[in-house]
């Protein structure tokens, strides 16, 4: 009997640590977000409701903002534009205090090809993994390599994934803007 409540113990113990691992991950993921072409944006100056906006970010990744016109936003991190819009702002107002909340994440796509339902190009949506870009996709179709699914970061990263893992939950992949999901 204590035997067996010791491999409980380090069976729990394994799991824990699993889901500590994803949760890191997953929140590494999220402080490395950055803005992109078609994401809407609020740019609220505390104090100054007249400089405050929600815009959506142009096709040339910028945003235009009262008094300092043209910025680009495409490709900063939501803190980064923050401060940039700080900065400039500080000729105009004493001391500005700059928040932005992104409403809307429009621009980043993912890519699922091959054999799949339906292949294209999809809305990347919070912490989207595999297994939702797969279903938004029609799912495998019959002759689909289930073992030898792919994710190309658009970085360059190569991931292999398994699909029975993915179902199975042994496996999670969160994706990022850009990547492409490749059934062969």
């Amino acid at each position: 009997m204590a035997r067996n409540v010791g491999l409980w113990m380090a069976a729990a113990a394994l799991v824990a640590g699993c889901h500590h691992a994803q949760v890191q991950d997953d929140v590494q993921q999220i402080s490395e977000f950055r803005l992109s072409r078609e994401d809407v944006i609020e740019v609220s100056v505390w104090k100054e409701a007249e400089l405050s906006r929600t815009m959506p970010i142009r096709p040339d990744g910028k945003v235009t903002m009262p008094l300092i016109g043209e910025m680009q936003a495409e490709g900063l991190k939501p803190q980064e534009l923050e401060q940039n819009v700080q900065k400039a702002l500080a000729s105009f107002v004493r001391d500005p205090h700059v928040t932005v909340i992104v409403h809307d994440v429009n621009g980043a796509r993912v890519y699922v090809t091959g054999m799949v339902g339906h292949p294209g190009s999809f809305p990347l949506r919070n912490s989207m993994n595999v297994l939702q870009a797969l279903a938004l996709a029609g799912g495998l179709v019959e002759f689909a390599d289930r073992g030898g699914i792919s994710v190309l970061h658009a970085d360059g990263r190569r991931i292999e994934v398994d699909y029975d893992d993915l179902v199975n939950g042994r496996s999670r992949v969160s994706l990022q803007p850009g990547d492409t999901v490749v059934v062969p």
